[in-house]
């Protein structure tokens, strides 16, 4: 991330946990996130599902064409496991992961060459990633698929009751209107983060908390939590100085703080990327969910779409709409590039080849198989992903927010897919689980 840490006395730390524990405690994010960051609970990460409610409820269907028969599989989990429960890992064979054979595991092979330019530093990955090097840059899918047989071991990841399902939501990249200064049309800040926001990490002090941040800021000698969204709209001018670009429409920008990262169409029609650079440290709290719960909208109108139509209906509360949700996104530009977002790895992702994880459970970088179904569907959708991503409402060992790629289209199924999901992860042979994740 952009914003620089600012290290507290450990005193100071000490007394200033709790309270930012309480208001202002976020896994670290995507540069692409839901996240995400913030990404939405329950159904959740908005990424997948920026209205929330919007997803139909497990077992509900839209109206698509019949679907091809799947096994069938448990009730969609919705909610991670307790905190403190921990999930498990259980050796399995190739055989064993559901449609294995038939993937097209090649179209896998360029996310897994980024992640071992990240791997590759650490040592029970070294040798396996430079052994992939030495395949061609495009090799077949049975070079990948005896690769991965010959030099990996799959691990079924379980939840704490010993369950193998779980969640499969989806996000993606949008693409919204803007300009780099101020119109009639575009009036709607974009911001990078504020300096005056501090990014605490206590993973020195306690190493259990390694994979939590906390934001905040100082009043005298006291840290306290951040600004919330509606907190920062009548502070306006503390984040004036921070203003990358202007929005045309709030909501589209809003969906855009929830998938974390986007591109934005300049009048002359030129493109740019901006991606995740921090965030307030607020929990997301779902629009969607608030407009159900106001008996504004019904819960299976509250789509994308179907907020969006409430909005420009209800200009005068479009306010009250969006600092229902105190969680808020900053950005910063991205170098031009045709490869994907930058996600929490630090590496590009790969549309339809990379998910976000809870790397708590899944290490960060590892390649995945998951077995899940399309949206709306109970046709299968096996295949080898790489776990490349995070995000804040991605929580427990069976949960995965699969990236769907860029623009509409990506938006669409994104916005639909609310699956049963199992996950394999793929170690180098001999690494167990937890030294994969640093608890060995």
């Amino acid at each position: 991330m952009s914003q620089a840490h600012h290290r507290l006395p450990r005193h100071l730390a000490t007394a200033t946990l709790a309270a930012l524990l309480a208001a202002c405690a976020t896994p670290p994010q995507p540069a692409s996130t839901p996240v995400t960051e913030a990404k939405p609970q329950a159904c959740v990460r908005t990424q997948a599902c920026p209205a929330c409610p919007a997803c139909p409820p497990p077992g509900a269907t839209a109206p698509t064409p019949a679907p091809s028969p799947a096994p069938a599989s448990a009730p969609v989990p919705t909610q991670a496991p307790p905190a403190g429960q921990a999930g498990t890992m259980s050796m399995s064979t190739w055989t064993q992961l559901p449609g294995w054979a038939e993937d097209d595991l090649a179209a896998a092979w360029p996310a897994f060459r980024e992640s071992c330019g990240t791997l590759s530093r650490r040592n029970d990955w070294k040798a396996v990633c430079a052994l992939g090097a030495r395949l061609p840059a495009r090799p077949s899918t049975n070079q990948v698929k005896a690769f991965f047989e010959q030099h990996f071991t799959p691990w079924r990841s379980l939840n704490a009751d010993g369950s193998d399902t779980g969640l499969v939501t989806g996000y993606y990249e949008p693409l919204i209107k803007g300009s780099r200064v101020r119109s009639a049309q575009s009036r709607w800040p974009i911001h990078a983060p504020p300096e005056d926001m501090l990014t605490i990490d206590l993973a020195s002090v306690y190493p259990e908390l390694k994979s939590l941040r906390l934001r905040g800021r100082l009043v005298g000698n006291k840290v306290v939590p951040y600004w919330t969204r509606a907190e920062l709209d009548q502070r306006q001018e503390l984040l004036a100085p921070r203003i990358l670009l202007w929005a045309d429409d709030p909501i589209d920008l809003f969906f855009l703080q929830v998938q974390g990262s986007g591109r934005v169409e300049l009048p002359d029609g030129s493109r740019l990327r901006i991606g995740y650079a921090d965030q307030n440290g607020h929990p997301y709290q779902s629009i969607g969910r608030w407009l159900v719960s106001e008996g504004e909208l019904t819960l299976d109108k509250a789509s994308m779409e179907g907020i969006r139509q409430w909005a420009r209906d209800n200009p005068a509360r479009l306010g009250e709409l969006l600092n229902s949700n105190p969680s808020y996104v900053f950005f910063r530009e991205l170098p031009a590039s045709t490869s994907g977002p930058i996600g929490a790895l630090g590496v590009p992702i790969t549309e339809e080849r990379s998910i976000a994880i809870d790397p708590a459970y899944i290490p960060l970088g590892a390649p995945v198989f998951l077995a899940t179904t399309w949206p709306y569907s109970n046709r299968a959708l096996n295949r080898l992903v790489l776990a490349q991503d995070t995000g804040s409402a991605i929580k427990g060992p069976v949960r995965a927010d699969y990236f769907w790629g860029f623009g509409a289209q990506a938006g669409t199924q994104a916005g639909k897919m609310r699956q049963n999901g199992r996950i394999w992860v793929l170690l180098p042979n001999g690494v167990k689980p937890a030294n994969a994740l640093g608890k060995g």
